[in-house]
């Protein structure tokens, strides 16, 4: 296996703190340059380099310790000078810790077919905007949606983009081939992301900056055999952790059965993030399989609709939360959740909320974007101290099975 340059360099590490009762989960610090991440932990989706409804202060207040950027979006606008320009994407945005940016691939995937997230939860998106025109054994070219012009997007491309922005954690360029196709497209896919994810690692070696690490992508779709071999491709190349990428399935049984197969055979010593995942139950079953982080819209997505995550899945209709814009909410004076301790829930009703939906008031989206917020660092967190007290397995069942 390959070494990396300056191999001896203390600003990342990554090490198990404590091992649950139950399945494989476990907590983890992983340190970078930028301070430490508690594991398990929830990654915030700064797509553009901003969370939607609301300001990295804020969201630093809720308590994240680390933000995503996309590469796709952030290269088509403002452009990767116009971060250099501003110091970089933590200057940039004004976020001093940790940071996570994408390669792109799952744009490519989403431009030609649509979201991971829609065929596992078995929608279709017939009218979406197709803006990918192809993919070659290059990299995939397409049309840019802020002007129209035609862009090259290569795995060479997409790491030199990445070490501009200058984010602690890059990752490479794969394709995010969806369920739908046959196995020998998904093999040819699988093949081709290993050699684009060789090719983006060589670049960032080739420019290697002791300030930044990569993470490999395993792919395979839901094929266990092809999963298995891109783990092995993961492991024997230096990657500083993998993340679980591609489409998981068209049920969420199939998911957590696929997502647990995997986490048997990565490699312990390494952080494990799952992409583009983040309901509750979700949460769950990933730590329980091992691993460390995730990433999703969800919590900010959700809350910008009327939507406030809540924990009590009677409440919840197993839905994992309540639209306040539903006119049972209209004299409900109860906070959200008369346990949560952030703003919203601190000063203000469900009817006032309810009230500033009805009312097109952008405050409402606002104020649940740090309801939501907040309450996935209070999961994260309470699944953090069930692992290092020895209750996770009665946390775990009680959630699952009530």
């Amino acid at each position: 296996m390959e070494t990396l340059p300056n191999e001896s360099s203390k600003t990342f590490a990554y090490r198990v703190t404590a091992q649950a009762d139950y399945g494989r989960a476990h907590c983890g610090i992983i340190q970078t340059p930028h301070g430490a991440v508690e594991t398990p932990n929830f990654v915030f989706c700064g797509t553009h380099g901003a969370i939607k409804g609301a300001t990295m202060e804020q969201i630093k207040a809720v308590g994240a310790q680390i933000v995503l950027g996309n590469t796709y979006h952030l290269w088509l606008q403002p452009g990767p000078d116009i971060v250099q320009l501003n110091g970089g994407l933590h200057a940039f945005t004004g976020w001093d810790g940790p940071m996570l940016t994408d390669s792109g691939g799952f744009q490519i995937f989403s431009m030609g077919y649509g979201g991971v997230i829609d065929e596992i939860k078995g929608k279709s998106r017939p009218n979406a905007l197709r803006t990918l025109l192809k993919i070659t054994e290059d990299g995939a070219m397409f049309r840019s949606y802020v002007n129209g012009r035609l862009c090259m997007l290569t795995p060479e491309r997409s790491v030199e983009i990445q070490q501009a922005l200058g984010a602690d954690f890059i990752l490479p360029l794969d394709e995010c081939a969806p369920t739908h196709r046959t196995r020998s497209e998904i093999v040819a896919s699988t093949q081709l992301s290993h050699r684009w994810e060789e090719r983006s690692l060589k670049q960032f070696l080739d420019h290697f900056d002791d300030r930044q690490r990569m993470y490999g992508i395993i792919q395979g779709g839901i094929y266990e055999d092809l999963r298995t071999e891109s783990i092995d491709f993961i492991k024997s190349h230096p990657f500083f952790g993998q993340a679980i990428g591609g489409s998981l399935g068209v049920e969420k049984q199939e998911m957590y059965g696929l997502v647990d197969y995997i986490m048997q055979q990565v490699p312990v010593d390494r952080p494990t993030h799952l992409l583009g995942i983040g309901g509750l139950r979700d949460l769950l079953e990933g730590v329980n399989s091992g691993v460390d982080t995730f990433d999703c819209v969800h919590p900010t997505r959700i809350a910008r609709h009327g939507c406030a995550l809540i924990a009590r899945p009677e409440e919840a209709v197993a839905k994992e939360h309540i639209n306040l814009k539903n006119a049972c909410y209209a004299e409900d004076v109860n906070p959200i959740d008369s346990e949560c301790d952030c703003y919203t829930c601190r000063r203000f009703t469900r009817s006032y909320l309810h009230h500033l939906f009805k009312a097109r008031e952008s405050t409402g989206g606002l104020l649940l974007t740090i309801h939501n917020a907040r309450f996935m660092m209070r999961w994260m967190e309470a699944i953090r101290q069930a692992i290092r007290s020895g209750q996770w397995k009665s946390f775990y069942q009680h959630y699952i099975h009530g």
